[in-house]
């Protein structure tokens, strides 16, 4: 957990942009009601290096929301709606059906076409076209799957999100950005000492973190695209614990400068550092609110580690959990009605919870027993955290529910630290 990584010493750094194995996913839960919904091979897309409609079946069976249902045996092949014989797919029990091709332009790109058909109503859903690179085809695999996801559940899809995660195998620490499937994996970062504590930045453009290499922990921004990096906190004591604001302009971070741990707000460039909190206590672990207004944390200021919440400001802390006698590592939802958690109760396991801020009721959303670092997907429905199976740490997901789950993990090391970044702009 982060709340004890506060004393943790290290050294290292190696900038290594190399490309790793994916995450390997098990789906190990579904959702209560899957929609059957039909990927159709493209058209043309046997003769291509990736093979789009792979990518789309898997990112939405992966949700745990859909049922694919088998195109083998309908003959022809469907590519365009003329060709759709919409009794053959209600017969297999198909609510929707995508269809599509990829064709070769003579300026080397691709032109992907695509297709969302209702089975039902027999009308259309969507229809896009994209002209891309080969080396494109997976990324827009993952736009047509956040498409269909949209159209047919009304929630935003988060299939071309990213995620980042800490890889250690024996002493080599990695800092790893991956596409949401795990596949795309790439070291920004690599270490022999650890490496804690990634935070996405809003734009998705750059990652901030600790690195002890000057003996010491210190908070650091990288760029994604240029590698470039700047030191963030860099004051005597411990710095740690970064989050960004939802602007992208400031940062809440810990440092020990003045004594205990305490929430500092500094701007991006690292000018401007101003305290929040003020108590002999541990105060760590700051998550702001989506609409900037509000700061949760863990403190132990009444005897045991809780999450509290405070204004921006600093001003009015109060405390949100009381059930379990260890709460840590809040992560507020995407619409700022709920926030994430890891849950002791009187026992020894640690557990991903979720609680409602209005009401304060509380779920427990696992039944694994070494849980940490929970984060949300974009869209709030799918929640990211590391746990230990079988004496490794792998990642794992819930969704909000609790009723899908799924395991990531590497053929060799341990994972941990995931957050997942989020949204673009372009998406």
């Amino acid at each position: 957990m982060r709340f004890r990584k506060l004393f943790i010493g290290a050294v290292w750094l190696l900038l290594a942009p190399l490309a790793h194995a994916a995450l390997t996913i098990e789906i190990v839960g579904s959702g209560a009601n899957q929609i059957p919904v039909a990927i159709v091979p493209f058209a043309g897309e046997s003769q291509m290096p990736q093979a789009i409609t792979t990518v789309v079946a898997a990112d939405l069976q992966r949700s745990g929301l859909f049922k694919m249902v088998d195109s083998v045996g309908i003959t022809p092949v469907p590519h365009e709606p003329a060709e759709v014989n919409y009794q053959d797919w209600r017969a297999r029990s198909a609510e929707a059906l995508a269809i599509g091709s990829v064709l070769s332009r003579s300026d080397g790109k691709l032109e992907v076409r695509f297709r969302l058909l209702d089975a039902v109503k027999q009308t259309q859903l969507a229809g896009y076209s994209y002209i891309v690179d080969a080396a494109q085809l997976r990324a827009t695999a993952h736009k047509i799957a956040d498409l269909i996801y949209e159209k047919l559940t009304g929630d935003v899809g988060v299939f071309s999100t990213r995620i980042a995660y800490i890889v250690k195998s024996g002493k080599r620490y990695e800092l790893q950005v991956a596409d949401a499937d795990g596949f795309g994996a790439q070291t920004v970062l690599a270490s022999n000492e650890p490496i804690i504590s990634p935070s996405w930045s809003p734009d998705g453009s750059k990652l901030a973190y600790v690195s002890f290499e000057r003996k010491k922990p210190i908070v650091y921004i990288q760029s994604l695209v240029s590698s470039h990096r700047q030191v963030l906190a860099e004051f005597k004591g411990n710095n740690s614990a970064p989050a960004w604001s939802p602007d992208g302009k400031q940062l809440a971070i810990v440092l020990t400068k003045d004594g205990s741990s305490q929430i500092y707000l500094v701007n991006a460039d690292g000018s401007g550092v101003k305290r929040l909190s003020y108590s002999s206590s541990i105060d760590t672990e700051p998550c702001f609110s989506p609409d900037g207004a509000f700061i949760i944390f863990t403190s132990d200021r009444g005897g045991s580690p809780q999450i509290y919440r405070m204004a921006v400001s600093g001003n009015g802390a109060q405390r949100l959990t009381f059930e379990g006698n260890y709460n840590v590592s809040p992560h507020y939802s995407p619409d700022g009605k709920s926030f994430t958690f890891i849950q002791r109760m009187n026992g020894s396991s640690f557990n991903v919870a979720l609680q409602d801020i209005a009401s304060g009721q509380v779920q427990v959303l696992t039944d694994t027993r070494m849980d940490e670092s929970p984060s949300f997907a974009p869209n709030g429905k799918m929640l990211l955290y590391a746990t230990e199976i079988g004496g490794r740490g792998i990642l794992a997901a819930v969704s909000s529910d609790g009723r899908v789950k799924q395991r990531l993990s590497t053929q060799s090391g341990d994972v941990r630290e995931p957050e997942w970044g989020p949204l673009l702009k372009s998406q």
